[in-house]
């Protein structure tokens, strides 16, 4: 019996108006960059993005970025949206024509899109040459709310449990009666939620494991006790976006999503600052454009107010339960929270864990090989057909 996605699945191609790519490069152009300060011009990164890196980067994507080529490598995988609760949500359905192959949902975070995933599907597709031999339905969602998929009514920004919710009626909408779930960052909270509450949900693997304890310092190895020193140096010099997102979502909505400028600046220190290797500036703004493009700055920034501000409850605490769902574990060392073995085994059911030198939080689009590598691996300790 061969698989294919049901008439729900409508498929979608990427287009971009010529109007929309001309308005861009004229805001761009037109788009005020401040005087040089001492702040500014420190190449370090840190005090944020530096005048010439984003002077660099805008001519750049003035002249040298091409986004036509771009949408013609997303629109070469298969694209589709699918309407669940009133809400269009995009996706790539990398399926096989098996209809036993395993189904992962793989879900990215912010300032991330399902771009994060495309190095690894390009892989996938260099593996796996022929639908009839590819043993996995990889689907790639855009968040609720992130550029492609759209964010709901104006009831209310939806919630984490909302966008699990989502996602996991998704699964089964594709006709699937299990799934395994991956994430990180936003992607790794929507996964622990999905775990906990929804039966489908089989296993979980994450790139991103929080726990809300501090670490015991004897338990540590050399590498890992580097990595809580750039975890606390994280918090108290890169966490200061989390609390203006939380606290204040309107205000840095209306800012960042005023010009083209304004969501390089913002997301582009992220990347930069967040990364081992930091991706091509290309990479870099094709996620920046998809966000401007689609007006999708202020509705990604939802977790946060449900996370870090006054809309934080109980019910948020829950995200640091443990987790009683087979679990795998990517530790990247340059990771903002790279967690250790003995933690992460202590909130949930940990069946895989590996550990790599290299990689920071965009993981599968820093190391697409050892990211993958590790999804099969998990895949084949916990998948019984």
């Amino acid at each position: 019996m061969t698989y294919s996605p049901p008439a729900s699945a409508i498929p979608y191609t990427l287009s971009v108006s010529d109007q929309d790519l001309s308005d861009c490069h004229t805001l761009l152009r037109l788009s005020n960059l401040g005087p040089p300060t001492w702040e500014n011009t420190q190449t370090e990164h840190n005090y944020g993005i530096t005048r010439q890196w984003l002077s660099d980067a805008r001519d750049h994507w003035l002249t040298k970025f091409d986004w036509r080529a771009q949408e013609a490598h997303i629109n070469s995988f298969a694209n589709y949206k699918m309407s669940i609760d009133g809400s269009d949500v995009h996706f790539i359905g990398h399926f096989s024509a098996k209809q036993d192959a395993v189904p992962i949902i793989l879900m990215h975070g912010w300032p991330g899109s399902f771009i994060e995933f495309l190095p690894m599907l390009d892989l996938v597709r260099k593996q796996y040459p022929s639908q009839q031999d590819l043993p996995y339905h990889l689907v790639v969602p855009s968040l609720p709310g992130y550029t492609l998929s759209a964010a709901g009514s104006l009831g209310a920004s939806p919630s984490m449990w909302q966008s699990a919710k989502v996602c996991h009626q998704l699964m089964l909408n594709l006709g699937f009666k299990k799934y395994i779930a991956q994430g990180g960052d936003v992607g790794s909270f929507l996964a622990k939620v999905m775990a906990t509450t929804y039966e489908e949900c089989v296993a979980i693997h994450l790139n991103l494991f929080t726990v809300a304890e501090q670490l015991d310092l004897e338990k540590l190895d050399a590498g890992e006790k580097k990595g809580l020193e750039q975890a606390l140096e994280f918090r108290k010099r890169g966490s200061a976006y989390q609390q203006i997102h939380a606290t204040k979502p309107a205000t840095i909505g209306h800012v960042v999503q005023s010009t083209p400028l304004a969501v390089l600046a913002w997301i582009g220190e992220k990347f930069l600052a967040w990364s081992d290797t930091p991706p091509s500036l290309d990479h870099i703004l094709l996620n920046v454009a998809l966000y401007w493009f689609t007006n999708g700055f202020p509705t990604s920034i939802y977790p946060y107010r449900e996370l870090f501000g006054d809309d934080g409850s109980t019910r948020s605490a829950t995200l640091f339960n443990k987790i009683e769902k087979p679990t795998g574990v990517s530790y990247f060392a340059q990771e903002l929270f790279p967690m250790p073995e003995y933690a992460v085994a202590k909130h949930c059911k940990l069946v895989h864990y590996k550990k790599h030198a290299k990689g920071g939080h965009f993981a599968a689009l820093e190391e697409p090989e050892a990211f993958w590598g590790d999804v099969e691996e998990f895949v084949r300790v916990v998948w019984a057909v």
